[in-house]
């Protein structure tokens, strides 16, 4: 099936800097440090990739872009030219306004729903054709508040919710480092029932 190839590169999209670190904008790099972690593998800046770089013991490249998320595409296709990796082997991992906090979305290709980072990924790509993980942030009610709301904290309840669904993400690892994305993408989407195993 197309797209179902095992991912050799998994992106997390943020900004860099102290100020941006506990942002919901920066879910995605919230998601590749606890699976960094699960690896076993410490993430070290590369220049060459504008970003921080590091690999699973199977051999998945793992990025996090420094170039802010309106440039993230820079990093992942100087990475993804370096290594000879296709877009149907990138997983990018993202927030997503449109949905709560508390639940994921994984699917192959589609559109970029306003998001900046996705926007400039597929520019330099030249194709959608990259399985993404969303991570839902939830909305602030008002598109005009967006901006602001994205590049702030969570409220509390908000981010023990996020927490909890990266949680999720990272326990769905082993599927998607298989190329079982049916199987992680049914999981994903299905909100864990409370008190549910």
């Amino acid at each position: 099936m197309y797209g179902m190839t095992a991912p050799r590169l998994v992106v997390g999209l943020g900004n860099p800097g102290r100020d941006y670190e506990e942002t919901r904008h920066n879910a995605g790099f919230w998601f590749c440090a606890g699976l960094a972690q699960s690896w076993g593998a410490t993430l070290s800046l590369e220049s060459r990739f504008h970003g921080f770089v590091a690999r699973s013991p199977r051999g998945v490249w793992m990025l996090l872009p420094q170039t802010y998320m309106n440039r993230s595409g820079q990093a992942v296709s100087a990475l993804a030219r370096f290594h000879r990796i296709a877009p149907a082997e990138i997983l990018v991992v993202h927030d997503e306004l449109d949905i709560p906090p508390g639940q994921l979305r994984l699917k192959f290709g589609g559109g970029m729903g306003g998001h900046n980072g996705l926007k400039d990924v597929t520019s330099h790509l030249g194709t959608q054709d990259y399985w993404r993980l969303r991570i839902g942030i939830g909305h602030p009610g008002d598109r005009n508040e967006v901006v602001n709301y994205v590049l702030k904290p969570p409220r509390r309840e908000e981010q023990a919710e996020i927490d909890t669904a990266i949680e999720r993400a990272i326990d769905l690892w082993p599927l998607i480092e298989k190329g079982e994305w049916s199987a992680a993408t049914q999981r994903a989407n299905t909100k864990s029932r409370p008190n549910s195993p």
